[in-house]
């Protein structure tokens, strides 16, 4: 009987127990998706970048180097169109912390205030792909959607119950599978996969 092959390790080059699981409900049955910390990389990558794409190779490039393996990454923010495109690359830490969601949420609230309806913006996520010994795969996937006035629902993370998608519900009250077929990580995602197989 052959023995069944083992998938490729991939390690995301993240420790965001969030993003993990959508990397692993988007690419588990490909990979065997491992989080930099469990590949023994512990680093706080410093993302100087100025473009989502700059930032992702930026992280998947050290965690493939630190362990020669193949790595992905991402780097995401929302882009709101009556700020200019901010908070943008700085959308982790748009209120001067890193990954503060609740404050993040309150400062973006705050610049919109006298913003009327419909405030259009989109979710945007650079994808990064690196593998030893083969040209690094980089893709953009967006999501459109609106900032509504106020939080709705009790799931997602960042400014998702702000996030109003094509569904009319926000990134909060969607379910996780839901959230998996249409979120700018599984767009970017499979648009990096598409690329994979389109290499000779």
């Amino acid at each position: 009987m052959e023995e069944k092959r083992k998938p490729e390790r991939l390690i995301v080059a993240s420790n965001n127990r969030n993003k993990l699981k959508e990397f692993d409900a988007i690419l588990g049955h490909l990979y065997e998706i491992v989080s930099m910390r469990d590949a023994g990389v512990d680093a706080d990558i410093e993302e100087d970048g100025t473009t989502f794409e700059e930032n992702a190779l930026i992280k998947a490039n050290y965690v493939m180097n630190a362990t020669g393996c193949a790595a992905i990454a991402d780097d995401s923010g929302l882009e709101v169109d009556a700020l200019g495109g901010a908070p943008g690359v700085y959308s982790a830490r748009y209120c001067g912390r890193h990954g503060d969601d609740e404050a993040n949420n309150d400062l973006l609230l705050t610049n919109l205030r006298d913003v009327p309806a419909p405030r259009t913006a989109r979710y945007v996520a650079a994808i990064a792909l690196v593998r030893p010994g083969k040209a690094p795969i980089v893709r953009r996937g967006t999501c459109d959607g609106e900032i509504l006035f106020e939080r709705r629902g009790q799931g997602g993370f960042g400014y998702d119950p702000l996030f109003q998608c094509e569904t009319g519900e926000t990134f909060a009250e969607v379910s996780m599978e839901t959230k998996n077929a249409i979120s700018h990580r599984k767009r970017g995602i499979m648009a990096v996969l598409a690329a994979r197989g389109e290499e000779t």
